[in-house]
């Protein structure tokens, strides 16, 4: 282990001056977006929200992108990486250096006025650990290349640290979820429900209690399964899945999966439940299926909290499907709410995250816990690249 990848010793640090973060995100639905927001942090709380915007990956690279992934499948952690690996990580590092760039301009600041940039990367594979293996997790992406490239101190490989001291790697939203919950003055009768390729909830007590995990099968199974289906690339406003009817008794022995019984802390790989759930399914209903899985795998995971939430606010690229919301507010019985609606910028939360987590890490406060990666205390996590 690296001098920067010991783990830190997490001592109360005092509070200090806000600073301008810019975070980065790209999800494993490979929606061909690079996400990049702008926020100014202390690292306790968000003091103000900057620019964002959703810069688009030249197709080749995106193409690139799905290829490392399948080969990701191949690999399995099992002897040296894939060579398309560097060519994908040096690829999507330079492009999402520009994209950085532009919303610099955008904001009209200088490199100067950025403390710090939380630079993601992609995942391409993800291993929760179990009593046989210990976890492991990928996200490409070259730290060093991007902080010389901008002049600008950069943060990445946020989930290593916490897999080696024993955590899931996932979910790392769950601090700045209760960032945006304090704002809101919630004391856990709200809870964040974030729509990506799979879906993660973060529950906040309103005192010391927090709460992170993966729910379970979201976005990922059902864009894979329109694109199996020559249908598109996603089911634009759940118009699929609002033409067709849900098996239920396959819907219930779905739902017989360890993995929704199973207590949190706990994660998914995007492959981890496939689009071919539903492959003996007409696509109609097979859309309605997995959509319905989505639904259902969220109210398994309300059952786990202490005190089962009467409202979720969704961000993530699934707020913007209605079959999905009602299948959740049916299914989960649960009141949704998009992020939009109280005041949140839905398509930023993940990239304001990671430039949450990069101001915290600099401040040498923790970013995962026992109750949101089950590490067993809380600890800093990423490594710091500073522009040479």
């Amino acid at each position: 282990m690296t001098e920067a990848n010991k783990p830190l010793s997490i001592e109360p640090v005092a509070s200090t001056e806000p600073v301008w973060a810019i975070g980065l995100m790209t999800g494993t639905v490979l929606d061909g977006n690079i996400d990049v927001a702008l926020i100014k942090t202390d690292g306790h709380r968000i003091v103000e929200f900057g620019e964002y915007s959703l810069e688009p990956y030249k197709p080749q690279t995106v193409d690139l992108l799905r290829e490392a992934v399948e080969q990701a499948l191949q690999w399995q952690f099992a002897g040296e990486q894939p060579m398309l690996f560097a060519q994908a990580e040096k690829q999507l590092t330079i492009e999402q250096c520009a994209a950085v760039s532009a919303l610099i301009k955008q904001a009209d600041l200088t490199p100067s006025d950025i403390a710090v940039v939380g630079f993601h990367g992609q995942t391409v594979l993800h291993r929760a650990p179990t009593q046989q293996l210990v976890g492991a997790t990928c996200q490409l992406g070259d730290g060093a290349l991007m902080a010389n490239r901008l002049g600008i101190t950069v943060v990445n490989d946020f989930r290593s640290e916490d897999m080696c001291l024993g955590g899931q790697g996932a979910p790392l939203c769950g601090i700045y979820h209760q960032a945006l919950l304090q704002a809101l003055e919630s004391h856990g009768e709200t809870a964040v429900l974030n729509l990506g390729g799979i879906g993660n909830i973060s529950y906040w007590d309103g005192n010391d209690t927090l709460i992170a995990f993966d729910t379970g099968p979201a976005n990922a199974p059902i864009n894979d399964y329109m694109q199996q289906c020559n249908l598109g690339d996603m089911d634009f406003n759940g118009a699929l899945a609002a033409q067709g009817t849900v098996n239920e008794a396959k819907l219930r022995e779905l739902l017989t999966h360890d993995y929704f019984n199973k207590p949190y802390p706990k994660s998914l790989d995007r492959f981890d439940f496939s689009w071919r759930l539903a492959s003996d399914e007409t696509p109609a209903n097979g859309a309605a299926l997995l959509t319905a899985l989505c639904g259902a795998a969220v109210g398994k995971a309300l059952d786990l909290l202490p005190i089962r939430p009467k409202r979720l606010i969704v961000c993530g690229g699934g707020r913007r499907n209605p079959s999905l919301l009602n299948a959740i507010s049916h299914r989960a019985g649960v009141i949704t709410d998009v992020a939009e609606n109280v005041g949140w910028r839905g398509d930023a939360i993940e990239a304001e995250c990671f430039a949450f987590l990069a101001a915290r890490r600099l401040a040498g406060l923790p970013i995962s816990y026992p109750g949101t990666t089950g590490v067993s205390e809380a600890i800093s996590g990423g490594v710091i690249h500073r522009a040479s």
